[in-house]
């Protein structure tokens, strides 16, 4: 059973509606005891990073989620927000992934970055596992994670980023696989194998 974080940011029902296409048992909640009975947590975002903390603080979400070992999958600002800090609303984040979201430059090109964009694998893993540098996938994000030490696959727009990261039992993609077609499903499933799998 997957939990699906209910918060201030999160984008629930595409989410939720890539879930029940490939037949997986979810349920949504704001609620740290009932996320602890949840196989693992997908954590979905879109919006401001501060304002996203802040809801999570309120909820006691942001100590939930540093000191869950359930496998967690951000999705967007919810990849964001495992980061140290973020320029947006100059925030502290999650701080499970060292880094700081920083802001594109726009004076290089539009911001935000939007629409579809490839990635290229820097480290394998069983998240994108049969995913390669000819799949297209969703963005929408006008801030970015560096690529690091724990960037599975990086995209370019502007300059290199963390398409995809992992940490310990963490992980986050930058784009939106809900929105993102066959790739991106294949993407979830990945995650939801992983899960069964108990990795």
């Amino acid at each position: 059973m997957i939990g699906i974080i209910k918060y201030r940011a999160g984008n629930l029902a595409s989410v939720s509606n890539a879930l029940e296409r490939l037949g997986a048992a979810y349920f949504i909640s704001d609620d740290p005891e009932e996320l602890e009975k949840a196989d693992a947590v997908i954590f979905p975002g879109v919006g401001h990073a501060a304002a996203a903390m802040d809801d999570l603080r309120a909820k006691d979400l942001d100590v939930w989620l540093k000191n869950t070992s359930k496998p967690v999958l951000g999705i967007c600002l919810g990849m964001q927000l495992l980061f140290e800090t973020s320029e947006e609303g100059d925030c502290k984040t999650l701080g499970i992934i060292p880094g700081r979201l920083k802001k594109f430059d726009s004076s290089q090109d539009k911001v935000p970055h939007m629409g579809w964009n490839q990635f290229k694998v820097v480290k394998e893993h069983p998240l994108i596992k049969g995913i390669d540098n000819k799949q297209f996938l969703y963005y929408v994000h006008g801030y970015y994670a560096p690529t690091n030490d724990y960037t599975l696959a990086s995209c370019s727009y502007i300059e290199d980023f963390s398409a995809v990261v992992s940490k310990e039992n963490f992980m986050g993609v930058q784009f939106h696989p809900e929105k993102s077609g066959n790739a991106g499903s294949h993407i979830l499933q990945n995650f939801l194998d992983l899960v069964k799998e108990g990795r």
